[in-house]
């Protein structure tokens, strides 16, 4: 009888201690958690996921695709046509143009009373449609 508490004690020590080490790792795994949508903020705090781009002339961030002055490339060298976006400034003396492809927007300024602005080799119109050259080529148009 005192053999089999003995071995009874035995099995339930050895039981338990192999219990509390059975799975037990140095280091815990890292979960993998997938990106946030939206969760990306650029150097001006814009989130380029959510479809925001910074404005030098609002100072703020914009959506591209809501602004009411777009321009249409010309001759697509793509299978795809691609579109120029235009902020114009609250006293109309200045126009931002966002370039697809490009890391950041123009400023052009206008020149006298015209309906034209210039700078960085490209030129903006507006007679009865906006138009933007560059090296006196239209590459953009509006509609």
């Amino acid at each position: 009888m005192i053999m089999n508490k003995k071995i009874t004690y035995f099995i339930l020590i050895f039981g338990l201690a192999s219990k509390l080490s059975y799975g037990q790792t140095a280091e815990k795994p890292t979960e993998v958690m997938p990106p946030v949508v939206g969760g990306d903020t650029d150097k001006h705090g814009c989130k380029p996921s959510a479809g925001y781009t910074f404005s030098i002339l609002k100072n703020d961030c914009v959506r591209l695709f809501e602004q009411k002055i777009r321009l249409n490339e010309v001759e697509p060298k793509q299978s795809y046509s691609t579109f120029v976006t235009v902020i114009l400034s609250d006293d109309k003396r200045k126009a931002e143009i966002f370039i697809p492809m490009t890391e950041s927007s123009v400023v052009l300024t206008r020149k006298g009373r015209k309906s034209s602005w210039k700078g960085s080799g490209f030129e903006l119109s507006n007679a009865r449609k906006y138009i933007l050259k560059k090296a006196q080529k239209v590459i953009y148009q509006g509609a």
